[in-house]
């Protein structure tokens, strides 16, 4: 049985990894979505040791002027991830930071096209 939680160690949070995930990850775009990249099991660095994937989301505030909207996306994010982290995990490694981004500027209609979107996102890495 597959482990469906979304744990606080999980969550991509800390202004040094976030900085690390910029200056030094891959980006990859696929429909709607955008996924950056660390993975830190190549690099064994003593700063950034952890037993997780570390993962956050984010949608632009440009696209989306109103706050409801944007938390709306980044749920629906979060819940692909959860849902489908077997996935994740296997493309992208146990110990590495990712940060997912809705690119478009049309709202999602329902979380089945979210969840399309970033299945196709897993699929085409590697």
């Amino acid at each position: 049985m597959s482990d469906f939680k979304l744990p606080k160690e999980e969550k991509l949070k800390h202004k040094k990894h976030i900085a690390l995930l910029f200056e030094k990850g891959k980006w990859k775009t696929c429909d709607n979505l955008r996924i950056m990249t660390l993975n830190l099991d190549m690099k064994p660095q003593e700063d950034f040791s952890f037993d997780h994937q570390k993962i956050g989301v984010s949608v632009s505030k440009k696209h989306f002027k109103r706050a409801h909207d944007r938390n709306r996306i980044k749920r629906l994010l979060r819940e692909c991830y959860r849902l489908n982290k077997n996935l994740f995990v296997e493309k992208f490694g146990t110990n590495s930071l990712s940060m997912v981004f809705w690119v478009s500027k049309e709202m999602p209609d329902h979380f089945k096209v979210v969840e399309e979107n970033f299945l196709k996102l897993c699929e085409s890495i590697k």
